[in-house]
């Protein structure tokens, strides 16, 4: 027991908590985002079915977390799902002839953008965690990692409540979501280790890398509402 009352051991505790605010308030937009065209009868469904499945895959990636870090183009590839993934949250989805879809293709649809988009963001998620735990010794690395995934089990949920509920006030919080998700895969990029030989592992590449991401987002976003905008005219 006294092993619990070790300096080292809160200090791991108080990072992983951080970690999860950080981190998982990105997967809370994420969520809000791909939830957000649905019934309000559905939405809490999709968050709890988004989150769970975020949680799965934390679970299954933290057995390969510390080798994950060494997978050249695994990040690149990451990114690249990130950034589509943004694209398409920026494009108004076409209702028309499609009144008779149930509800639950619609939320499986929605469960299904949230799963892939966690598969990808989980990484760095999961692998800031694991790290924080090696803090506090073998030991507790376990304990650590299992409790800084219950703890973003109510920061996910109650993020995407949030967002989604900001997101119906202020309709700029999609686009911004949108390019936050670019910013996150432009950053993951520059991260890559296939990528470490050959630019600046600072954080000022690392911020122009981000920039790019989330102005590329942007850019081909409003290109697509246009011309999606053009085509049902």
């Amino acid at each position: 027991m006294e092993e619990f009352l070790t300096a080292h051991f809160w200090l791991a505790v108080g990072q992983i908590i951080m970690i999860d605010i950080l981190l998982g308030g990105d997967n809370a937009v994420v969520i809000a985002l791909a939830c957000r065209g649905l019934a309000p009868s559905q939405r809490t469904k999709g968050i709890l079915w988004g989150t769970v499945g975020a949680i799965v895959l934390r679970v299954v990636l933290i057995a390969f977390a510390l080798s994950l870090l060494q997978v050249p183009y695994l990040k690149l590839v990451g990114a690249i799902l990130l950034l589509w993934i943004g694209i398409k949250l920026l494009v108004p989805e076409d209702d028309g002839g499609h009144d008779n879809i149930q509800a639950s293709d619609k939320l499986w649809s929605a469960v299904k953008t949230v799963i892939v988009a966690d598969l990808v963001m989980s990484v760095d998620n999961v692998i800031a965690i694991a790290g924080a735990a090696q803090g506090a010794g073998e030991t507790h690395q376990l304990p650590l990692v299992i409790f800084g995934l219950l703890v973003s089990i109510p920061i996910i949920v109650g993020g995407s409540q949030i967002v989604l509920k900001l997101m119906d006030r202020f309709p700029i919080i999609i686009t911004l979501g949108g390019m936050l998700l670019g910013w996150i895969a432009g950053t993951m990029a520059h991260s890559d280790p296939a990528l470490a030989a050959y630019l600046p592992q600072d954080k000022t590449t690392s911020y122009v890398f981000g920039v790019a991401g989330a102005l590329l987002v942007l850019a081909v976003g409003k290109w697509m509402q246009r011309k999606s905008a053009t085509s049902s005219v």
